[in-house]
This record gives structure tokens, C-alpha cells and sequence, in this order.
């Protein structure tokens, strides 16, 4: 029995694998000035990043816009293509889809780049502040029962650990799992609600939504809460694993 699960894993693993776009297979050059231009002053049509995800890239609670700054790469460049090829619709800012359209595979590449980088110094910090949110009205969770979904999961109601994925407190593995950890509070909520009823559909192997579809509401203010200002850092460690980008960076 055991020899047949081991032996699914691996399967599910090199599927999760042919799922990557092929950009991936092989580094490819990002430009990091191309890409610093693209986000702060836009290009032809497409707006500055900024517009929306602030000048730092930590995103906006009351525009419901994630952080970008320190995500993974590779899954920045798949969400942009996602956007790109309407594989993902953009129901929040209603923008998305168009600004990619609007940048060429290359400049996608070098925007995502200069992102994973932009605050790769700072570690800690960038979630939402869960008393700010109180103040304005919005719903939030309780911490400790997130922290709980996040690590160890509610197997009996078929929900897998985030961390089973994601790694510890969210902090994401390249190239397929993206940081949740340190995300905004409401982008994250409204992401798993996208998943559970199907309006996102662009995760690998339908991975997302089958872990969505059983959670509650109370579920997804818990795990939001919990996620967004959760550490990196595991105890008596001050780095993290060393993540690979799959792009080398000309600055020229």
C-alpha cells in the first residue's frame, strides 16, 4: 500500500512538473531595468504597477490588490501568461487582463524579475494590519485556529495543510507554489472564495480548488489571518531556503 502511495506522489510530482511552461525548462535573461521601468511608469497602454500595488509592490487591502515584491518568479510570469491568454480573469481591478495583453513575453519576464527582487532584504514584514481592518469594518479571523489549517490542515473535512505546499507559514517553493505568507489579508480571502466556487481555475492540477471547495467562510478568515503576518522565519533561524529563479538578470 505504502509502495502505491509513494509511487502516486512521484507521478503527481512529475505532472505538476509537464505542467510548467516550457519558459521555465531552461533559464532565459530578464532585464531589471526593463522591468523597473514597466513598474513604475507603465508602458504604451499599461499602467504603472505601482497604480494599483503601491510603489513599494505590497499591494492594498482596500483595493484588494496582492503584494508582488519577494513572489516567486516563475509563478509571477504564469499569472501574467494566465492573464495574458484569459486562463485567469481579473474580477477585482478588472484591469489585469488587459495590462497583460498589453506587455510583450519578455517584458512579462523582466517585470516578474525585478519584482522577486525587490524586497529580497526584507524578510518579515509587508502583511496586513489586522487592527486597521477591524477599525474600517472588515471581517477578520481568529490567528491561532488559522495557524492550525496552515500547518497540520482538517483532514477529516479533506483539507490539506497549506504547508504541505506552500511550505512553512506559507513561505512558498519555487517554481510552482507561490508566498501566501506575508500576503494581503483581503486578497488572500478573496482568492480561496474564488477558488472554492470555480471563478479561479488556473492551479495546477486543480489542486486549489479541490483544498477551497471544503473550506468554510470562518475557515478562510482564519487561514487569511494567520497567513498575513506569518514569519518566514522558522525558530533560531534568521534566513530562509535560497529560492531559484529560473531567469538570469542583465541589467543593461
Amino acid at each position: 500500500m505504502r509502495r502505491v502511495t509513494v509511487l502516486a506522489a512521484v507521478i503527481s510530482g512529475v505532472a505538476l512538473v509537464l505542467a510548467i511552461p516550457q519558459v521555465f525548462a531552461a533559464e532565459v535573461a530578464a532585464n531589471l531595468s526593463n522591468g523597473e521601468k514597466i513598474f513604475k511608469e507603465g508602458k504604451g497602454s499599461v499602467p504603472a504597477c505601482t497604480s494599483c500595488h503601491g510603489e513599494d509592490g505590497m499591494g492594498n487591502d482596500m483595493m484588494g490588490t496582492p503584494r508582488l515584491a519577494g513572489q516567486i518568479s516563475q509563478f509571477l510570469v504564469k499569472q501574467l501568461e494566465d492573464f495574458a491568454t484569459d486562463k485567469r480573469m481579473d474580477t477585482t481591478m478588472f484591469i489585469m487582463n488587459a495590462n497583460a495583453k498589453g506587455l510583450s513575453p519578455e517584458d512579462r519576464r523582466d517585470v516578474a524579475a525585478y519584482l522577486h527582487l525587490l524586497s529580497k532584504e526584507e524578510l518579515v514584514g509587508g502583511g496586513s494590519n489586522i487592527k486597521e481592518l477591524v477599525a474600517s469594518g472588515i471581517q477578520v479571523g481568529e490567528s491561532h485556529l488559522g495557524m492550525s489549517l496552515v500547518n497540520y490542515g482538517a483532514l477529516e473535512r479533506g483539507i490539506s495543510g497549506c504547508r504541505s505546499c506552500h511550505d512553512y507559514n506559507g513561505r512558498g517553493v519555487d517554481p510552482i507554489y507561490p508566498k501566501i505568507g506575508q500576503q494581503k489579508f483581503v486578497y488572500l480571502v478573496n482568492q480561496l472564495k474564488k477558488w472554492r466556487d470555480g471563478s479561479r481555475a488556473n492551479d495546477p492540477l486543480g489542486q486549489m480548488r479541490k483544498v477551497a471547495q471544503n473550506l468554510t467562510d470562518e475557515d478562510i478568515l482564519n487561514v487569511a489571518t494567520f497567513l498575513t503576518n506569518a514569519s518566514p522565519l522558522t525558530i533560531g533561524n534568521t534566513r530562509v531556503p535560497e529560492q531559484h529563479p529560473f531567469m538570469s538578470f542583465d541589467t543593461k
